[in-house]
């Protein structure tokens, strides 16, 4: 039996980070099943669509510009994966940009 060799710091890392986002993928899924919340058929689609590709390609994009090296998440999957989670709890979304609304007064 041959002895394993051991693993690069940059391939533990990429392990982890590809790790890290299954585990957030199931459990935006999870939280949302629990508080009874239902997802959209595109969010259902997309949590399905990007843990497939984690587990094929041990990353969810193709152009290497769109992440940072040894992410398994571009910056915009992450930023919906979070916006999933966000209702899931319940939570009000954020505002992206724009102007804040007028404040209401009282009289």
């Amino acid at each position: 039996m041959k002895p394993k060799r051991p693993v690069s710091p940059f391939e533990a890392q990429r392990q982890a980070a590809r790790r890290a986002a299954l585990n957030a993928l199931k459990r935006a899924r999870r939280s949302a099943e629990k508080a009874g919340v239902s997802l959209s058929e595109w969010e259902g689609e997309f949590l399905d669509s990007v843990g497939d590709r984690i587990k094929t390609y041990g990353r969810a994009f193709g152009d290497p510009e769109k992440g940072a090296p040894g992410q398994a998440l571009s910056s915009m999957q992450g930023r919906k994966l979070k916006e999933i989670t966000a209702k899931a709890k319940g939570e009000e979304p954020k505002r992206r940009w724009g102007r804040k609304p007028p404040p209401v007064s009282e009289e």
